[in-house]
């Protein structure tokens, strides 16, 4: 999710952090975000595509730090802020936490496939004149990445391969402004 901060996007201020903070409070008066609340934050909902569901599955596990099954408060602001304010490796280690399925500390083939195929399926959706296989650019992120050719992604050949190929980067991260985002969110509020 947007690794990188674009110089289109608007700052956000304190106080469209404090409103964040706020809706929480009022939405989730019991403290605890759930899956099908943190989708409905997130537009995703029956009309939406398999991937985009997958997808937001992984995100929402990835900031279950404790793995019980919902999002408290504490977790929250440290999802915010990693969004929000984050700094590149910072976000390229939850991406790949994001993208490390079954959590063993590597990505292999299956997984690059299936986050590489949500990402493509999410950008042609918004550009369809988005080529090529998805077989090619998971081989290509395996070509570039995997240094000891283990057939394994560890996080520091993850990190390496994203600082170091802007095509790598742009494979595995989804062009959104998360900045943007949460402004457009904050003015549609009444």
């Amino acid at each position: 999710m947007g690794q990188g901060p674009s110089g289109t996007e608007r700052e956000v201020t304190l106080q469209n952090i404090q409103e964040l903070y706020r809706k929480f409070a009022d939405e989730c008066p019991s403290g605890n975000l759930h899956l099908h609340e943190f989708k409905k934050i997130f537009g995703i909902n029956s009309s939406s595509t398999e991937e985009e569901s997958a997808y937001m599955d992984n995100v929402f596990r990835s900031f279950d730090t404790n793995t019980d099954g919902h999002i408290d408060f504490l977790e929250y602001v440290a999802a915010v802020h990693l969004v929000l304010r984050g700094k590149l490796e910072d976000k390229l280690k939850w991406s790949f936490k994001v993208y490390d399925r079954d959590g063993n500390g590597c990505l292999d083939r299956q997984e690059v496939r299936h986050i590489v195929k949500i990402i493509y399926k999410l950008k042609k959706h918004n550009k369809p004149s988005i080529t090529g296989s998805i077989e090619d650019i998971c081989d290509r992120i395996f070509e570039l990445v995997d240094k000891n050719r283990d057939s394994q992604i560890s996080l520091e050949e993850f990190i390496e391969g994203a600082e170091k190929d802007p095509w790598v980067m742009d494979q595995l991260k989804l062009d959104i402004g998360p900045c943007d985002w949460f402004i457009e969110q904050q003015e549609k509020q009444p």
